[in-house]
């Protein structure tokens, strides 16, 4: 809770990170590797125990946070033909030419992967490493020996596959309260981003709700958050059969609740405010950092395994602000400033208090006073489940020169033969798949990503390497370097996706201490130190040439972003609009608009992400940035308001006149749909020739809120159609300036 002291504050990060997901599963690796060695050790010896960690460590680049079911999909792909080029690789050491080949060869093949997206990248490197590291012994005396070697390392492969499935199945139960906890610590800083952005400045305006660094923050954690949802909702929603299940799908689902909330509850915001309205602005971010306390009370109960501890609602403060307002109202009701901040005042309220009692939902739930709301995953939790299998249709797909997974491919195969040319011609070249090795973990697909990995890997290199030359100066015994290879390994493990640069550390130290177990080529370890240190600012100098090498710029993936964005828009906004018509907000209708919701966020998660990444391009291929970052805000406002509509729809329907709303809604629908769709010409559309209303006129003027004394909220349900209808407008204008700005497709 927020009122534990300041060394609870401080350390807070750091137990959440130790007990997090991805240390887990990083601990979890490093047992599988070791138990895989360790057996070898003891029943073939120390030689045999090297090249089954090899097989290991080929198949547990892949052992990622899955669901249990497919998990074996994932495991066994990168063996399955990384053991093989294995085998190819050992056979022509001494042919540099046709080893050449087959690295290329095997690189176009592997990095083939990455068209399947996140899962297809860890099973490109396993591949990549099957080749390289069988590079890293000395060559084999006969074929016999290189197939020994094979033989030895799919044991391992197979090993740990086995390993994996079992331990997957054992963790899922945690990896499940994990994944959620990790979700709510993000949501909890959501809430604390929202707080600042209803604080008032001294200025006219609410300058933190317009600043642009505040937006550009919100919008990033936006975009982490989807992929992170989607992330929980693949383990979370897998086969809810058990309480506990239920009891943490349920929680996820009101996460979910509780995002929307967030952005509904600050839309009044974005123009100017009464001055009297300042304090409770005020007053409201405090409440807001109350409630995410709350939240992270939750968090910290799912990561130890405890209860959290019972809540305070912030219902009668908001119910106090609201009355001591509508009392000013009352004895001044000519005043239209009053009535203005009287209005907001309880517009606001209403918002935070839907959230207040979305919190207090997840803490009862959490705390077993309640029993989940399950309808939604119980009738679709298939359809919020990414797939398990893999598909060929990625790859079908994949033959067209714009493809950014055949160009990457492509890239690499030629980045990896120029490397492999290079490092023969090097005096020290017996060590050349270090420096394949640090082209294969420095280039990505995106220039953005290959400069974030290339400064990383530099410094955890010279890191690492240091670290491994003191170990390996030690002349430490066989079974103490290969523990040592084990916890390097699960460390790298565990934070490749979150800090890599001490995945660089913990991933130099492997390499160095494997290879030289796998009798590298001997030498001091000072010259290996610096060797290793020469290798890799050669590789990433390469791999950060050939960034530039068929780039895949983000300008070519931004408009058919934008033009997913409107579509999603578009169908959320059909979606949510239509809930009036149901008797019963419950089953399919239910099931469809949260899909909706989900591709809506999803769209934008996308462009906001891909925006960041042009950020590092050169000026000369920057798509639009100022033009994009409008639209994502536009976008995110709409969003906002569609989300706002649909809160009242569900929650607020006993205080609508339904037959009055009706036809508002069927026509905002229809008008939202046709703006947003941008395969029509703004002339042929007759909502485009009309004068867009202005957003902002909407808030500036005190006569357009609704009485504030009247309990119906069908007036404030036709506003926010007129600004869900004038932000469509907005989006669509937008939409067309950074797409006029792109380059023809």
């Amino acid at each position: 809770m927020e009122t534990t002291g300041a060394p609870s504050r401080w350390f807070r990060p750091f137990w959440r990170g130790v007990l997090s997901a991805h240390v887990l599963n990083g601990a979890a690796v490093a047992l599988g590797l070791l138990l895989v060695a360790a057996s070898a050790y003891v029943f073939l010896g120390s030689y045999a125990a090297i090249n089954c960690s090899v097989g290991a460590i080929i198949a547990l680049l892949s052992d990622g946070i899955h669901p249990r079911r497919g998990k074996i999909n994932h495991l066994v792909a990168g063996p399955l033909v990384g053991v093989p080029l294995f085998l190819v690789v050992q056979l022509l050491r001494g042919d540099p030419l046709a080893l050449g080949l087959v690295l290329v060869a095997g690189s176009f093949v592997a990095f083939l992967a990455t068209a399947w997206g996140p899962r297809g990248m860890p099973t490109a490197a396993a591949i990549m490493f099957a080749m390289l590291l069988a590079m890293a012994p000395q060559p084999a005396a006969s074929s016999s020996e290189a197939l020994l070697r094979t033989l030895w390392c799919a044991m391992g492969a197979a090993g740990y596959v086995t390993y994996g499935t079992m331990a997957n199945m054992l963790l899922n139960g945690r990896f499940r309260a994990q994944l959620l906890a990790n979700l709510l610590v993000d949501l909890a800083s959501l809430l604390r981003v929202h707080a600042r952005r209803v604080t008032p400045s001294a200025g006219p305006t609410v300058a933190a709700a317009q600043d642009p660094a505040t937006l550009e923050q919100l919008l990033q954690l936006q975009a982490a958050l989807a992929d992170q949802m989607q992330t929980a909702r693949n383990i979370i929603l897998e086969r809810p059969r058990t309480a506990r299940r239920q009891r943490l799908a349920g929680l996820l689902m009101l996460a979910l609740e509780m995002r929307d909330q967030l952005i509904a509850s600050e839309l009044e915001l974005e123009s100017g405010v009464p001055e009297q309205t300042r304090p409770v602005l005020r007053e409201f971010a405090a409440i807001l950092h109350r409630l995410a306390a709350d939240v992270d009370a939750v968090a910290d109960s799912l990561l130890l395994g405890r209860r959290p501890p019972a809540r305070r609602s912030q219902r009668g403060a908001l119910d106090r602000h609201v009355s001591a307002a509508r009392a000013g109202a009352s004895a001044q009701t000519d005043d239209l400033e009053l009535m203005r901040h009287a209005a907001l005042v309880r517009s606001m309220a209403t918002r935070l208090g839907y959230l207040d009692g979305t919190i207090a939902d997840l803490t009862a739930v959490a705390r077993r006073e309640r029993a989940p709301d399950l309808r939604t995953v119980r009738a679709g939790w298939r359809l919020f489940v990414s797939p398990s299998y893999w598909s060929l249709q990625p790859l079908l797909r994949l033959w067209h020169w714009r493809q950014p997974a055949l160009r990457h491919a492509v890239r690499a195969a030629l980045a990896i033969g120029t490397g492999y040319v290079v490092a023969r011609l090097l005096p020290w070249g017996s060590r050349d798949y270090w420096v394949l090795l640090t082209i294969v973990v420095v280039l990505r697909g995106s220039l953005a990503q290959t400069l974030q990995r290339r400064n990383a890997r530099v410094l955890g290199t010279v890191l690492g390497s240091l670290m491994a030359a003191v170990l390996l100066a030690g002349q430490l015994p066989a079974a103490l370097l290969l523990l040592v290879v084990v916890v390097a390994q699960g460390v790298a493990h565990a934070f490749v996706l979150r800090r890599y640069v001490v995945t660089a550390v913990a991933g130099s130290v492997l390499a160095l201490i494997l290879a030289d177990m796998l009798y590298a080529g001997g030498g001091s370890p000072l010259s290996a130190f610096a060797e290793r240190v020469g290798d890799t600012l050669l590789g990433t100098g390469i791999a950060w040439l050939f960034s530039y090498v068929l780039p895949s710029w983000e300008r070519h993936a931004i408009r058919p972003l934008v033009h997913r964005v409107c579509r999603a828009m578009a169908r959320h906004a059909g979606q949510s609009l239509t809930l009036a018509e149901q008797a019963e907000i419950t089953g399919q209708p239910e099931l469809t608009w949260r899909l909706a919701r989900r591709e809506a966020y999803d769209a934008l998660s996308a462009l906001v992400q891909a925006t960041g990444r042009g950020l590092a391009e050169p000026r000369s291929v920057r798509p639009p940035l100022a033009a994009l970052e409008k639209f994502q805000a536009s976008g995110y406002e709409l969003l906002g308001q569609l989300s706002a509509i649909q809160s009242m729809l569900l929650l607020r329907r006993d205080k609508l006149q339904l037959h009055v709303v009706i036809e508002p809604l069927t026509r905002a629908v229809d008008a939202i749909t046709a703006v947003l769709d941008l395969e029509q010409p703004s002339s042929s559309l007759p909502y485009l020739r009309e004068t867009p209303p202005d957003k902002d006129m909407f808030r500036a003027m005190p006569e357009d809120l609704p009485d504030l004394f009247l309990q119906d909220s069908t007036p404030w349900l036709l506003r926010r159609l007129n600004l869900a209808r004038a932000l469509a407008l907005n989006l669509r204008a937008d939409a067309e300036r950074v797409l006029h700005r792109l380059p023809a497709p």
